[in-house]
């Protein structure tokens, strides 16, 4: 089932843009119509970042969320599949691009948007650094290995968690800037609660050790979903980062993430419980 539901999605990304677009908007209607776990998750997220959102309008937006999280899978079959012209047609680098100049030790910041896959692939196509990222194995192995290929096309350097951080830092050190995604919900363990949208989240302070422990910049990189494929923001560095107070790194990475939902707000990763874990005394939303 998994290999005929993978194939499905690498010959529908030959399709035109727009028409994969249109199915995406689709597929994204059913999955909210149908998968109410999901769609429970979604509307708890945003009720708690938004209070302000009448239900109407936060009904609207997760529906938006939806579709914009079926169009950005339907994508990976043209962004792991299609020619490289293609890719060079529908991604675009822009921003602060300056900032990638060079062999400084730089971790980018990537916040979980639709777009997280695309603004990777965007590096390691058009980039002219060698790029390192941290992958989670997927619990299905047909799924897995598609994605560990996906990722791997253009190169670039993908470590498992189980590898620790010795290698993240020696690749940092030699120059090949980070990907980090440290803004989920990876248990309490090693987390610190820090507030998000002004509730306590689990949220690991990679950000800051990485930067600190390699003397690395830090650059955020925004991925947006646009009509004509994506657009990758490359962001100035933050000034005064890390700080050497961890949980006062942590807490602005979350208020600076804030600012950055806020601009596309549907295409953020809400199907996530980013506020699973909870302080002693506090019960998850869920």
């Amino acid at each position: 089932m998994s290999r005929w539901i993978l194939r499905c999605i690498e010959v529908l990304g030959r399709l035109p843009l727009p028409l994969l677009r249109g199915l995406g908007v689709v597929l994204g209607w059913a999955l909210y119509l149908l998968v109410r776990s999901r769609r429970r998750v979604v509307d708890i997220n945003l009720t708690i970042c938004f209070p302000e959102w009448t239900p109407s309008f936060r009904r609207r937006q997760s529906i938006r969320t939806f579709v914009a999280f079926a169009q950005a899978w339907l994508d990976r079959g043209w962004l792991w599949h299609a020619s490289p012209e293609v890719l060079r047609e529908r991604l675009r680098l822009c921003g602060a691009l300056e900032e990638l100049v060079g062999d400084a030790p730089t971790v980018l910041f990537a916040p979980h948007f639709v777009g997280l896959d695309a603004g990777w692939t965007a590096l390691t196509q058009q980039g002219k650094r060698s790029f390192t990222t941290i992958y989670t194995d997927q619990a299905n192995k047909v799924a897995d290995a598609w994605i560990l290929a996906g990722r791997k096309r253009f190169g670039g350097r993908l470590f498992g968690r189980i590898e620790g951080v010795k290698p993240i830092i020696a690749g940092l050190k030699a120059g090949e800037p980070l990907y980090l995604l440290p803004d989920m919900n990876f248990g309490s363990e090693e987390s610190l609660f820090v507030p998000f949208f002004g509730r306590p989240a689990a949220t690991v302070p990679s950000l800051s050790r990485f930067a600190r422990l390699s003397r690395a910049k830090v650059v955020p990189i925004l991925c947006r979903l646009t009509s004509n494929g994506y657009e990758i923001e490359v962001l100035p560095a933050w000034m005064d980062f890390p700080s050497g107070d961890l949980e006062a790194d942590t807490a602005r990475m979350n208020r600076t993430l804030e600012t950055y939902i806020k601009q596309m707000p549907e295409q953020y990763y809400w199907v996530h419980k980013r506020f699973k874990d909870q302080p002693a005394g506090m019960t998850p939303p869920y």
